[in-house]
């Protein structure tokens, strides 16, 4: 009797090892353990996440298509029949044929009209990224104007006043005005945001207080870091000149056809072939533009990345530091000619 296992008395070792997988196996059929607590539904923002890529995808999906059917549309032979018909660059040499002449011409205005901008657009950007006058408000807001007014009222203002000279109104020299007028604001914007910046400032200031003139900053100083606007803004410039139609559709004459015109006489002809090849041209000219644009990591305001800006800030800062050391020294050898330096109050102004 006193062998017999009485209750609550210990088990013996023998049957630990069968207590333990029983356990196991009791923990793992419970519900809300093991494997399936790890079956869990989706959290809100998960939920969220996947309605924002939806969302992109419709929307780039909204954009590309119709861009890839007119692509599609100048490479086969029969739109209505689609690629059935087969693919040919039939259309692509007809449009070249006839409409050559008015994509040289259209580059030959782009780059006339990036050439002017570029002359009155970075030095103007300058100028009133540092003036701070009510003036310079002002004249930005003349600039800007060009913008908000229909590109047909601002032909019609050209025609005013310049129609009365007959042979700049049939040379295309007269869309090249055109086309100034509305492209300048996007290069001063463009400049003007890069100015602006307050690392700008300081190493003007530094150079000013080494004694550097005012051309000599602003060839040494202000033209290399303005580079990211002056880009962006030379690319905006590009491509609007290229693509531009109600401006030039009212100052254009027989001989001076550019090629957004040109695309309007073809859809005028009822060929949608010939439409989307012409199509197909705008293509091959503007997006070597967008190319450059991401290669020079320049987005459409006219700001460097992330990396750029950090090296800029930390070559302000030691410019500064040099400007603290130079004054240093000067105060501790007031023997020191010091006059012939230019205060660095002095950027504001040539």
């Amino acid at each position: 009797m006193s062998s017999m296992s009485r209750p609550g008395a210990s088990q013996p070792d023998d049957d630990t090892p069968m207590n333990s997988i029983t356990a196991s196996a009791r923990s793992v059929t419970q519900p809300g353990t093991g494997a399936r607590s790890r079956l869990r539904a989706p959290s809100a923002r998960t939920w969220l996440a996947a309605g924002q890529w939806l969302v992109t995808l419709l929307l780039c999906a909204f954009l590309i298509v119709p861009v890839i059917m007119s692509i599609m549309a100048g490479l086969t032979v029969n739109y209505f029949k689609g690629v059935s018909s087969g693919l040919t660059l039939r259309w692509l040499v007809e449009v070249w044929t006839q409409y050559h002449g008015s994509v040289w011409l259209s580059l030959e205005v782009a780059a006339a009209t990036l050439l002017i901008t570029l002359l009155t657009g970075v030095p103007a950007g300058y100028v009133l990224a540092r003036s701070r006058t009510r003036l310079s408000r002002i004249i930005e807001e003349f600039l800007v104007l060009p913008i908000a007014l229909p590109g047909l009222a601002s032909a019609l203002a050209l025609l005013v006043i310049y129609g009365g000279f007959t042979r700049l109104r049939m040379s295309a020299a007269f869309i090249v005005i055109g086309h100034v007028v509305f492209t300048l604001p996007f290069m001063v914007r463009a400049v003007a945001a890069v100015c602006a910046s307050s690392d700008l400032r300081t190493l003007e200031e530094g150079a000013a207080s080494l004694g550097a003139s005012f051309f000599t900053r602003f060839v040494t100083i202000v033209l290399p870091n303005a580079r990211p606007g002056i880009v962006a803004g030379a690319l905006a410039v590009l491509t609007l000149s290229i693509g531009e139609f109600n401006l030039t559709w009212m100052l254009h004459t027989p001989e001076t056809k550019t090629l957004p015109v040109g695309l309007a006489d073809t859809y005028a002809s009822l060929r949608i072939e010939i439409g989307s090849a012409y199509t197909i041209l705008f293509f091959i000219m503007t997006m070597p533009l967008l190319v450059a644009m991401q290669w020079l990591g320049v987005d459409a305001t006219g700001q460097r990345g992330a990396a750029a800006k950090r090296g800029n800030a930390s070559t302000a800062k030691r410019v500064a530091n040099d400007v603290k050391t130079d004054v240093a020294i000067n105060a501790a050898n007031p023997a020191t000619n010091t006059s012939a330096r230019p205060s660095s109050n002095s950027i504001d102004t040539p």
